[in-house]
């Protein structure tokens, strides 16, 4: 069985993907995990992310190993690198096969991200887009970012979150954007475990 959920950033996915992976016994794989780690070898050797040749090769030679282990894929700076270099076809077409590797084990697997219903699982057996306002996904990121020590002022994290919107839906390779069949969560009003009794029913629904 494969979970497909996608939805911009911070709108609650990813929190989601793991609850309902763990609900299930399900693998989980937040596949902006990838991207990130992508940014990130090019900014680890100093390369522009506008270089397309140099993050297509970092995205065919990417260790997968320790993705969620590493901390300095969280931050604000890496979503933001990684919405640029999530944008080049090669780097999606590297990333592609191992997505639907994981998205094949057994007995199911759920997997986040902004194109996995309509791209890289588009025959998945529950697809879920979750949304919330750019007002209430940036005020998640600040508390998020404060917890972790982090200074950012709400307003900057505002303006980068709608800048990635916009990146997102605009971009011509895999844009966000709901499949035709998926069920779409608005969790703008609720919280955590709101958020996940209404999933929860919604991949019951699907199922049934």
């Amino acid at each position: 069985m494969i979970i497909a959920i996608d939805g911009p950033a911070a709108s609650g996915k990813g929190t989601l993907g793991k609850r309902l992976a763990e609900h299930y016994g399900f693998a989980h794989l937040d596949t902006g995990l990838l991207y990130r780690a992508v940014a990130r070898a090019l900014m680890d050797r100093d390369i522009p992310l506008t270089d397309r040749d140099a993050a297509a090769h970092a995205a065919q030679n990417l260790d997968v190993s320790h993705l969620e282990d590493d901390t300095r894929l969280r931050g604000a700076a890496m979503g933001e690198a990684a919405s640029v270099v999530s944008a080049y076809q090669p780097v999606r077409d590297a990333l592609l096969a191992f997505q639907r590797q994981f998205a094949a084990r057994k007995p199911g697997a759920v997997l986040d991200g902004r194109d996995i219903g309509t791209v890289v699982c588009p025959d998945a057996d529950v697809k879920l887009f979750i949304t919330a306002s750019p007002e209430e996904r940036a005020r998640r990121r600040h508390l998020e970012l404060q917890r972790r020590g982090e200074q950012a002022a709400y307003e900057t994290i505002l303006e980068d979150i709608r800048r990635r919107d916009e990146r997102d839906m605009s971009r011509s390779t895999a844009p966000l954007k709901a499949a035709a069949d998926a069920l779409t969560l608005d969790t703008t009003d609720l919280d955590a475990d709101a958020a996940f009794d209404a999933a929860l029913k919604m991949v019951e629904s699907s199922r049934s």
